[in-house]
């Protein structure tokens, strides 16, 4: 239990550093029990004060100033600094160090993965390796020397340029890297191993040869193709799109098993998780490849928005998460449907960070204090950033927004750079105000615009209002900037007004047209606003947008509201589902000019986290079992009015030839597969059992799998799993489909029963989220049982976990953020489990986390 009070750092504190570290060299002598780290630093003062260093977990053996050992008394040490009172204006310091990455479960700063050894630095892992002012303004050029066992780490990597290898005595080796670039310690990055390479190269529009490389398992290294097509795809779209060349010589990849993000953009050297590297047909999905050449991008992409502009401090985090998550979605549109991709990203926004606004996590985009950063990679930094730079653009024009942007890269390459810099380049390039949109980046919550219309006399009114909602850390809210896109139709589905945005800045406002007749109104096109929309309109304004709608997103949203209309009804009234929403959902699923990928998104319900959001904020207390057993009927509604046309559309629907990733085969195996799982409703899984059999890539044969697991296949699991026990990655989804489709009341046991599994292991991140949020994310019906037993389990493993991994277990304790929602006993016993976790927590990680939903 933790007993102390870790202090907040707030951004109204910040101040320089006030010392330049311009260069630095470092000696690793590396080993996987005892590590030797050897730093030399020139420094100059550029302020007042002692120098303070960061680091934990390091044993000091020696530290000097221009060659002079300091003695004890000289420095001194805490468990989290190093502290020198009196050192001149300009000096080398010199520290040696000893760390043993193979203790180092925290998978922060140098460890173990496989055998071999990487780090992750971001955003406070560097401290781990040596003594450093560890924060992302202190930016510093490094050469770096890599001295290792050649049999057992024959590949020695780190940033920059390769420079001198060579041999050493006793069977060892040493490699030097070179980066010309000035950089934060978060982006430094070693990997040292024995590994397969996916190599090949890309030449630049100016004419530069890239030297591209991927460092896989032994035996993946054709696994690794599809992850480098996605990099030189990422390479020439920012070229063609922003004019960014790549600015080294080699860009390397490195996939590890043991990894607590998706991926990290180290300069010139890229850490990913394996999940997020390695597939092909037979081992991974569509949307494995999907995630594969979107992060690949997203990381990439960093090297110019992150890296050779970075942060001045955490508290900027969404400075180059936010723009870097928009220029990926951007990436996505282009390379496969953007209205598909649009859906999507919608879709992620309302799951995770509608969420996060609604509830005690809640935080502004560029949060103004934490305790510990880790905390702070949310889906508010993250995805509500980019709908931010979004808003940007819509606000200022495609043109204005392309001049800016170029300024930015222009006027801030190779500085840590803050949000008001960022703006700043927008006010000038396109000579506009941004003071109020700047609100985005300062107040917590989603936005609630409210929208009624009327038609008298030929006059169509819309009057608008916002709201921001009160959060835990302010309840008064000014007005913000949205931009709001909208059109009007007849009732024939013609166009009476193409779309128009209007940027709503006061808290009500009036339009007015003048119009021969009444119109529909779509509303909130292309989503350019991430807001809570409250429009009343009738089933039959609905049905018209669904049907004829020119914008795809406001033509999808119109079904998702009919649906979550119906399924909200059923479960507070037990209604039976009409024939007109059957009708129209079955018309769509029929509908052959329509994409497939489009047509799977539409007869996809509303996730049962989505419908208890929805429940609770219509002031209805939320039932888990209730809200799994409406949307079970509404499906079988679905299938048995679909009837017949099952087999068809599904045959209608099969992709002939070899597999291919692509977005127009990936959309129809999307379609294929929402129709097979209706089918199962119908035939207890005949169809499924036959798809699976036959099924020559994962895609196919996950839809199946899920589908036989759901219709209670005795046998399915032992037969999965006795073929692919051998592939790590594909056994993770084998853990997680079994929870995740587990009856609810059969789903804790499952979780139990496979966490006893000999190939269960808690120290694995992807292993770990697979059972676990497999539950908490995957079976919310499971989870919130009524006997409290999901919410036992997940604070017991999280506690365990906690003692190794602070930052897996932090985050995944964000299960418990909607506790409020619920029934009295179910908030007991969370409330319960919250509170033992508040006990117990060992990092100030999961305290800090913990305390936020009890406040």
């Amino acid at each position: 239990m933790r007993t102390d009070t870790a202090p907040a750092f707030r951004l109204e504190d910040y101040r320089p550093f006030p010392f330049a570290i311009e260069t630095v060299r470092l000696r690793f002598v590396l080993d996987a029990a005892s590590t030797l780290v050897a730093a030399a630093m020139t420094v100059r003062r550029t302020g007042d004060g002692p120098l303070v260093l960061d680091g934990e977990a390091l044993d000091l053996e020696t530290i000097a100033i221009d060659g002079n050992e300091l003695a004890i008394g000289a420095y001194t040490q805490s468990d989290t600094t190093l502290s020198i009172d009196s050192v001149p204006d300009a000096f080398t310091l010199t520290t040696r160090v000893r760390i043993s990455p193979e203790k180092n479960t925290a998978l922060s700063g140098l460890y173990v993965s496989g055998g071999r050894l990487c780090t992750q630095c971001e955003a406070a892992g560097f401290r781990r390796i040596t003594y450093w002012p560890d924060r992302p303004d202190v930016m510093s050029r490094f050469s770096v020397r890599l001295e290792a066992d050649k049999s057992r780490y024959p590949i020695l990597l780190s940033n920059g340029t390769p420079g001198e290898t060579g041999e050493l005595e006793a069977g060892r080796h040493f490699a030097e890297w070179d980066d010309p670039h000035p950089k934060p310690s978060y982006l430094f990055a070693l990997c040292a191993g024995d590994y397969d390479v996916y190599q090949d190269t890309f030449t630049t529009r100016s004419g530069q040869s890239i030297g591209l490389a991927i460092h896989v398992d032994k035996g993946d290294a054709d696994r690794a193709a599809y992850a480098m097509d996605a990099l030189k795809r990422s390479m020439r779209w920012d070229e063609d799109v922003f004019g960014r060349e790549y600015d080294l010589g080699v860009f390397n990849i490195v996939a590890v098993r043991d990894f607590n993000f998706g991926a990290m953009e180290n300069k010139g050297l890229n850490i990913f998780n394996s999940a997020y590297v390695l597939a092909d047909e037979a081992t991974a999905t569509d949307m494995d490849f999907e995630a594969i050449e979107s992060i690949v991008a997203h990381e990439y992409f960093h090297n110019w928005t992150g890296n050779r502009i970075t942060c001045r401090d955490w508290f900027q985090l969404c400075l180059k998460e936010g723009l870097t998550v928009f220029r990926d979605q951007s990436f996505m549109a282009d390379m496969r449907s953007a209205a598909v991709q649009r859906i999507g990203d919608v879709l992620a926004l309302r799951a995770r960070q509608f969420r996060e606004d609604a509830g005690p996590l809640a935080h502004p985009v560029r949060p103004e204090s934490f305790v510990e950063i880790n905390n702070f990679y949310t889906a508010t930094v993250y995805e509500k950033g980019a709908e931010v730079i979004g808003m940007l653009r819509t606000l200022v024009g495609p043109e204005g927004y392309d001049t800016g942007v170029q300024l930015y890269f222009d006027r801030h390459d190779g500085q840590a750079c803050t949000i008001e810099d960022w703006l700043a380049c927008f006010e000038e390039a396109c000579e506009t105000d941004l003071s109020q949109f700047k609100l985005w980046y300062q107040q917590a919550g989603t936005p609630v615009v409210t929208v009624e219309t009327s038609f008298n006399d030929g006059v169509y009114r819309l009057d608008l209002k916002q709201e921001v909602p009160p959060t835990p850390d302010r309840a008064e809210k000014a007005a913000m900037v949205l931009p709001l896109a909208f059109g009007l139709l007849d009732t024939d589905g013609h166009e009476m007004l193409p779309t128009q945005v209007h940027a709503l800045t006061d808290t009500a406002e009036t339009l007015t047209f003048d119009l021969g007749a009444e119109p529909v109104l779509s509303m909130l096109r292309g989503f350019y606003a991430p807001v809570i929309l409250r429009l009343d309109q009738t089933d039959r304004d609905r049905l018209t947008l669904l049907a004829h709608d020119t914008d795809p997103f406001a033509r999808w949203e119109a079904g998702r509201a009919l649906a979550k209309d119906r399924l909200m009804r059923a479960v507070t009234d037990g209604r039976d589902f009409d024939t007109g929403w059957l009708d129209a959902v079955a018309t769509l699923a029929r509908d052959e000019t329509a994409d497939p990928a489009f047509r799977a998104l539409a007869l996809a319900l509303p996730s049962e986290d989505d419908l208890a959001g929805s429940l609770h904020v219509a002031n209805v207390v939320p039932d888990p079992d209730a809200i799994y057993a409406v949307r079970r009927r509404a499906q079988l509604a679905m299938a048995e009015r679909l009837g017949d046309d099952l087999a068809r559309l599904r045959g209608a629907c099969a992709v002939p030839g070899p597999y291919d990733p692509k977005a127009e085969d990936a959309g129809k195996r999307s379609f294929g597969a929402a129709i097979l799982r209706l089918g199962t409703l119908l035939d207890g899984g005949a169809a499924a059992r036959a798809a699976y059999d036959r099924a020559d890539n994962m895609t196919d044969r996950m839809a199946a799998f899920t589908c036989l697991l759901e219709s209670g296949d005795p046998d399915v699991a032992a037969q999965f799993e006795d073929q692919w026990r051998h592939d790590r990655l594909v056994m993770d989804k084998w853990f997680m489909a079994q929870v995740a489709h587990a009856a609810p009341r059969e789903a804790v046991d499952t979780v139990e029963r496979l966490m006893a599994h000999a190939d269960f292991d808690a120290a694995n991140p992807n292993r770990f989220r697979s059972v676990i949020g497999g539950l908490t994310a995957g079976n919310p019906a499971g989870f919130h049982d009524a006997s409290g037993r999901g919410y036992d389990l997940l604070a017991r493993v999280l506690l365990e976990l906690d003692r190794s991994n602070p930052q897996t277990a932090a985050r995944m304790s964000t299960a418990f953020e909607t506790w409020r929602r619920y029934d009295a006993d179910r908030q007991d016993l969370m409330r319960g489990a919250l509170d033992r976790m508040a006990q117990g927590a060992a990092s100030r990680d999961l305290t800090e986390m913990v305390a936020r939903m009890l406040a």
